[in-house]
Formats: C-alpha cells, sequence, structure tokens
C-alpha cells in the first residue's frame, strides 16, 4: 500500500523522487574510478613515514623486479610542474606542499614516489617494496607540542578579512552583573567520503581528459593547466557524479597535475585510486580549534559584553583558517562585541574545508557558552536566545534578509515536549540512566557565486539543461530540473539534465551550501530568456515581459505557456529554441564573470551582502541519556527545526538535514582523527578505527522545516542548507548532557571515559 506524499507548504516545490534515484541504485550512474581508460598504467602511491625532514636516498631494486612494473617517478626524475597558488588566497590548490619537488618532506603521508605498472595489483606490490632511507627531524604535531608558530590570522590570507567588533567590550565586560568565561576544544576530523580519492587521465595529442572527483571541474581544469603549463582549454574534466565529498574535493589536490604529467611522460592513460589510509593524507581535513569566550550580561539575560578569540592548526606551508568569528560575533544583540583569529602553525598537511568549516567549531564555543550563562541566569536557554535575538547584527547594524530564528525554536520545542524539561540539572531519570534535554542555535550563511547556463527548449515540451554543476549527493540534479520544470511549465521527466563537465557552462565550487542558489538562479533566468521569445512570438506586439531583472530577488511569472505553445514555435518558424545567460549575485564584484571562466571564486553572501546579512536558521534539540554505572552515553532523540527560504524539494532538503543532524551527533560523541603527537601521525586512518555512527546510535530524527519567504537574496528564493544540520547539534549535545549529570564537557568528543557521575 502506498500513500501519496504530503502537500507542500506554501514557499516550497515539490516532493519529487531524485532525478538520479534509478541510475544510482542501479549501479549505471558513473564516478571517476569507473570510467572506463584504453589500457591504462596503474599508479600507487608512497608515502613519507615521517613528517619532517628529508629523504636521503631511495632502493628500488625489488620494486624494480616486480613483473608488470612500468616506472617508478620520485623527485629524481619528476618533471618539474609549476608552482600552484593557495585556494583561500585565490588560486586552485589545496595546499602549496607540492611533492615530488625535491627530497624534503613537510608532512606525514607526503607523496614520495609513484610506481606505475600494468595492473593495480603490480603497482601495490611493488610500492610495498620500495625502500626509503629518511634524516628525520622531531616535528610539531599540534597545540600541545613545542614549536608551534602563532600570529593572527588577518592578513595572511584574502578568505580572512577581519576581526569583527565593535563598542568597548573590556569596559562592559567588566561593569557586567553576570560574567561567562570559558575555554574549548574540537579535534581534528577527516571527511572519509565514501568515494576514494581518485585520478584517471588520458592525452589525446596535447588535449587531456581528467576523470576525477571534483566539487568544482573548472576550477580543477583550470588549476591543472596553470600546472602543467599548457592552455586551459586543452584541459576536460569529466565528472558526473561524486561519491561524497563534504569539502575534500573543492580544490585542487596535488596528485591530478602529477598523474597528469606522468600520463603525458608514459603516453599512456593512468589510473589511480588512492587507499583509505593515504586519503588522510593527500587530501585536507578539519583542523583542531581552541576558543575562549568571554559573555557579559544583565541579570535578565541581555548580553552586554562578548568577546570570542580562537585559534587554529595549520601547516607550515599554508596560512589555512575558517575563522567563525565572523559568524559568532554576529549571530546575538550585543553592543559590545570583540573577536580575534590565530594560525597555529605545525608540521601536518593543509586543513581545508569540511562541512560548515567555521561554523561547526565555532558555534560550538558559542552555544555552549550561551548554555552556561542561562543556567548561570536560571533562565530557560530558549529564552536567552529570545532576549537577544535581533533582525540586525550590531558589528555593522546591517539588516538580515530574513530571520525566523524563534519561530525555529518555538516549532522545535512544541514537536520536541520542551516544556516537560525540569530546570535543575539530575533531577531527570529512568532507572539507571540520567535524562537531559539540550538545545542550540544553527545558522549557516546563505551564499551565492555566478554561474552560466543553457537552456534548449523543443517544439513537444522536451528541455535540456546544460550547467557544470556539481551533484555531490546534494541532489542537484533533482532541483535544477524542478527549477526547468517548473519554470518552462513541463513535466520534470521531459527534462534532460547535463552537469559536472568542464566544457559545459561554468558554475562555482559547490561548496558554502551556495550550489542551489547559484544554479537555480541562473537556469530560471535562462528559462525566463526562453519564456520570453515565446511570449514575443504569441504576443508580438504587447511587448509583455518575464520576471525581474537577473540580479533581482524572486521572480516569477505570471503568463502561462501551455496555451499555445505550437503556435509560438509556428511563428517563430522554429522547431529548437535555446538560449545561454549568465547570472551574478547582487554584490558580486566587476570581474565576476571573467573570474568564473577562469575557474575562481567570488562568492558573496552572508555577511558580507551589500548593505544586508544573509542567513539560514535552524534550532537543535537533543535528549541524552547517560548511565549512572556504565557512563555510556546515548542519544535516543534529536530534532531539528529550520528555515531556509524557498525549498526546492523537501524531500531532498530533509535528507540533507537529517544527515546533518547525525553528523552534528557525530562531531559530539564520536569522531576525531587521533593523533600520535612524537610523531605528528594520523593513527585512527581508516574505517574501523575512525568513530562513524550507526544505526543504533541515532534511533529517531525528526527534521521540521518551516516556510520562509525572502525576497532579497536571489531569484530563487533559496537559501543553503545542505551544511545548515550539522552546526550547534554539537553544542546541543553537551548542553544535554550537563542537564542530565551536572557536568560541563568543553571539549570534543565527549566519551564515557570524561563522565564523572
Amino acid at each position: 500500500m502506498t500513500t501519496a506524499a504530503p502537500a507542500p507548504k506554501p514557499n516550497m516545490g515539490q516532493p519529487i523522487p531524485r532525478y538520479d534515484a534509478v541510475a544510482k541504485v542501479t549501479g549505471t550512474a558513473q564516478y571517476a574510478a569507473d570510467m572506463p581508460l584504453r589500457d591504462p598504467a596503474y599508479a600507487y602511491l608512497v608515502t613519507s613515514a615521517i613528517a619532517k625532514g628529508r629523504v636521503d636516498n631511495f632502493d628500488l631494486s625489488e620494486a624494480q623486479k616486480v613483473r608488470g612494473v612500468v616506472d617508478i617517478v620520485t623527485h629524481e626524475n619528476a618533471e618539474h610542474l609549476e608552482p600552484a597558488k593557495f585556494f583561500s588566497n585565490g588560486g586552485y590548490a589545496s595546499t602549496t606542499n607540492q611533492p615530488l619537488r625535491s627530497p624534503d618532506i613537510a608532512e606525514e603521508g607526503q607523496i614520495i614516489a609513484v610506481v606505475l605498472a600494468d595492473t593495480y595489483e603490480a603497482a601495490r606490490e611493488a610500492a610495498h617494496r620500495v625502500k626509503v632511507s629518511y634524516t628525520a627531524a622531531t616535528p610539531t604535531a599540534s597545540f600541545h607540542s613545542p614549536g608551534t608558530v602563532a600570529a593572527r590570522a588577518k592578513g595572511q590570507l584574502a578568505m580572512f578579512k577581519d576581526d569583527p567588533k565593535v563598542g568597548d567590550f573590556d569596559k562592559a565586560f567588566e561593569e557586567a552583573e553576570v560574567q561567562i568565561s570559558a575555554e574549548y576544544e574540537t579535534p581534528p576530523q577527516h571527511h572519509n567520503p565514501m568515494e576514494l580519492f581518485a585520478t584517471s587521465v588520458a592525452w589525446n595529442g596535447d588535449s587531456l581528459t581528467i576523470y576525477e572527483p571534483s566539487q568544482f571541474v573548472h576550477g580543477l581544469k583550470n588549476g591543472v593547466a596553470t600546472q602543467l603549463g599548457i592552455d586551459p582549454d586543452r584541459v576536460h574534466v569529466v565528472n558526473p557524479y561524486v561519491g561524497g565529498a563534504f569539502g575534500s574535493k573543492g580544490s585542487m589536490t596535488p596528485r591530478t597535475a602529477i598523474m597528469a604529467s606522468i600520463s603525458r611522460r608514459l603516453r599512456r592513460p593512468v589510473k589511480l585510486v588512492a587507499t583509505r589510509e593515504q586519503g588522510f593524507n593527500v587530501s585536507t581535513y578539519r583542523a583542531e580549534t581552541r576558543h575562549r569566550v568571554e559573555l557579559g550580561a544583565t541579570s535578565d539575560g541581555k548580553l552586554t559584553a562578548l568577546r570570542h578569540e580562537g585559534w587554529e592548526i595549520s601547516s607550515r606551508a599554508d596560512a589555512y583558517c575558517v575563522g567563525g568569528t565572523k559568524t559568532t560575533t554576529r549571530l546575538y544583540d550585543c553592543p559590545n562585541v570583540d573577536s580575534l583569529v590565530w594560525i597555529v602553525r605545525a608540521d601536518r598537511n593543509t586543513p581545508g574545508f569540511m562541512r560548515s568549516p567555521p561554523e561547526v567549531p565555532y558555534l560550538f564555543a558559542l552555544e555552549s557558552a550561551m548554555d552556561e550563562l542561562a543556567y548561570q541566569l536560571k533562565m530557560d536557554p530558549i529564552e536567552l536566545r529570545r532576549v537577544n535575538d535581533t533582525n540586525r547584527e550590531p558589528i555593522g547594524g546591517k539588516p538580515y534578509t530574513s530571520r525566523s530564528l524563534m519561530a525555529c525554536f518555538d516549532e522545535g520545542a512544541k514537536a520536541f515536549g520542551w516544556a516537560a524539561r525540569s530546570r535543575e540539572p539530575r533531577s531527570m531519570a529512568d532507572g539507571e540512566w540520567l535524562i537531559g534535554y539540550g538545545c542550540a542555535t544553527t545558522c549557516y550563511p546563505t551564499q551565492m557565486a555566478p554561474a552560466a547556463a543553457r537552456v534548449r527548449l523543443r517544439r513537444d515540451g522536451r528541455v535540456r539543461v546544460e550547467i557544470a554543476g556539481h551533484e555531490i549527493g546534494n541532489g542537484a540534479y533533482t532541483v535544477i530540473a524542478q527549477a526547468a520544470a517548473t519554470r518552462l511549465e513541463v513535466p520534470v521527466e521531459k527534462v534532460t539534465l547535463v552537469i559536472g563537465d568542464s566544457d559545459l557552462p561554468p558554475a562555482p565550487v559547490a561548496g558554502g551550501s551556495n550550489s542551489t542558489a547559484s544554479t537555480c538562479s541562473t537556469v530560471m533566468m535562462v528559462c525566463d530568456q526562453v519564456r520570453q521569445r515565446l511570449l514575443k512570438a504569441m504576443m508580438p506586439n504587447q511587448g509583455q515581459t518575464v520576471g525581474q531583472t537577473p540580479s533581482g530577488g524572486a521572480s516569477r511569472s505570471d503568463q502561462r505557456l501551455d496555451l499555445d505553445r505550437e503556435a509560438a514555435f509556428d511563428a517563430l518558424g522554429v522547431s529548437v529554441i535555446e538560449e545561454y545567460g549568465e547570472w551574478k549575485p547582487d554584490g558580486a564584484p566587476a570581474d565576476a564573470f571573467r573570474a568564473m571562466h577562469n575557474g575562481q571564486v567570488r562568492m558573496v553572501g552572508g555577511p558580507e551582502f551589500g548593505g544586508r546579512i544573509a542567513y539560514a536558521f535552524g534550532a537543535d534539540f537533543v535528549e541524552v541519556r547517560v548511565n549512572r554505572f556504565t557512563h555510556e552515553i546515548r542519544v535516543p532523540r534529536v530534532l531539528g527545526a529550520f528555515a531556509a527560504g524557498h525549498i526546492m524539494n523537501p524531500r531532498t532538503a530533509r535528507s540533507q538535514l537529517m544527515g546533518g543532524l547525525i553528523w552534528g551527533v557525530a562531531s559530539a560523541l564520536h569522531e576525531a582523527t587521533e593523533l600520535d603527537e612524537r610523531y605528528a601521525r594520523y593513527v585512527n586512518d581508516n574505517l574501523a578505527d575512525y568513530l562513524v555512527p550507526v544505526n543504533a546510535d541515532i534511533p529517531d530524527v525528526e527534521v521540521i522545516l518551516l516556510s520562509e519567504e525572502d525576497t532579497q537574496i536571489n531569484p530563487a528564493g533559496v537559501k543553503g542548507l545542505g551544511e545548515l544540520g550539522n552546526v550547534g547539534t554539537n553544542a546541543a549535545v553537551c548542553n544535554a548532557i550537563f542537564h542530565a549529570t551536572g557536568q560541563r564537557i568543553r571539549r570534543l568528543p565527549v566519551r564515557l571515559e570524561k563522565i564523572e557521575v
């Protein structure tokens, strides 16, 4: 028996099934490593066993005896590649530490050799027979290690522009009736997407084709071309599906140009699939962070002073940081704010974007501190947030385009049963289980970037949409197809969507939850151009227009096309209408379109959206149970209520948010990359030891989608939500643990050995 899907709420699209569902469940969806190559050489990486020092020599004699070995490439015989500029400073690369350039070792797991063979098995065996002699130095691993170098983030990288501040924090904090000062820590974490890091390359004359899981095919195309010293038009990146990424496949990694160079040298296609263990080092990760949060408030809970200081680990090579104070300093109404972010250099690989890069660690600190303040005030945590809710951010006084934070708390509290929560810690129990309820704010900036699209409408209503967007599991195929189908008034089954190919019109990196807002706004605009041609043919003397200006707010179309599409095609004398268009959001710089075609990012939104500030909001609620005797921690219920503008597809949105909530619980209780600080080496670099939740850990997850209309952000009216779901959940879990046990835990992850009840 089947039941009809519930009718969508106002300002929500239809919850249709995924466009790519059949392809994925039948195995016909092709990922990068699935792409067939003719007679490829298989590559296997040899990576450094030390984190600092140099390679003295290689003994390749045993490796070269393995049947089928074609070549072994080291720094001694590798092609010299052009330097790669760091992504966070306007370049393409995830790190400027380029391997195979010299014998120097800057991080554990650095690529020091590549073995090529006729089979994967031969390459693997030979790689394990490569013998390396090192001169090792003592590495600096993390905050606790000697030899770190700390400096203010401001001025070190383009993506972190300033430390937000306003008023006189010191004076206000000193005079505050109630004060909170606490320190918090989050651990390193790795993305661990199910799809391994793979690169297949093939040359056809002087043209290169790359099959690689990428969140930014145009960036990868231009970045590899720069390193190889060739025209970008000679590079073609194909990647219709990405099997999970979470930020790890957003910028060019060092391996790609190396594989292309080796393939050119061998005059043979090359296929590389890095192992799970190698993926911990040859890609990026979420760096560990430290925080100090100081809050001053009146006795009735009104914030008068807020200071957030953060420290983040980065590599010696690159000044990377996420700098989440740009959000935490603007979240609540407070007249006196101060902040400071530090980058701490160590002998590690360069960190990178990991789902909700700034917000996950930084809101853990702020939302934990807000809970501590609520308890000190003997105030309900939701009411504390209500007292400090605001329609204008405090740093620049900019108005929010829309802000439904308290509506999320109200809806979520009602559905969760927050009213049944007793106020005092350790006051709720069920036998040997202590019960706690916790909540936290979640938010994520609404970001957009320029994009281009081509739309072709046929007389019979079939539509073809081309845009170099990315399907990273987020439902991009589905929502872009829906946008076109809705705009052109055809069934979605008649829409063919082609994405994930650098020969298509460029789209931005699939990161920062900007994809739906950027690609759908662009496709809608180009569909309106198609509509305009039809309507002019149908009503040539009325000068009708469709929608609003490309950079305006949410557009709409009042005229319907189905009254006589055939007549319009007859009047035009064609059987196909094709339109191309480029869209950019309000506030995009003058070079936005040029940068887009060069594979560079010009993203706007969030706190930097002209005279406005744009965020999606939500409220997380968690029930925990802590065993009095074993100290086991269980999370039987998680609920999130979210408002993110127009929801293109409630079904795919719900899945994204549910996954985010589960990941938020994982960031509180499970996930941590264990580091051997003696050697700056990752220890649990596999899925057996790297802990993630399983079904038994998350019995009940509920997602509530609130209807919200925002006409100021983009033509689609969309706010990003892919990264919204896992922000704040870690704080909500810890706040619930405090309510259950009376013990405040400020260092993640929370394992049973930390419980002292």
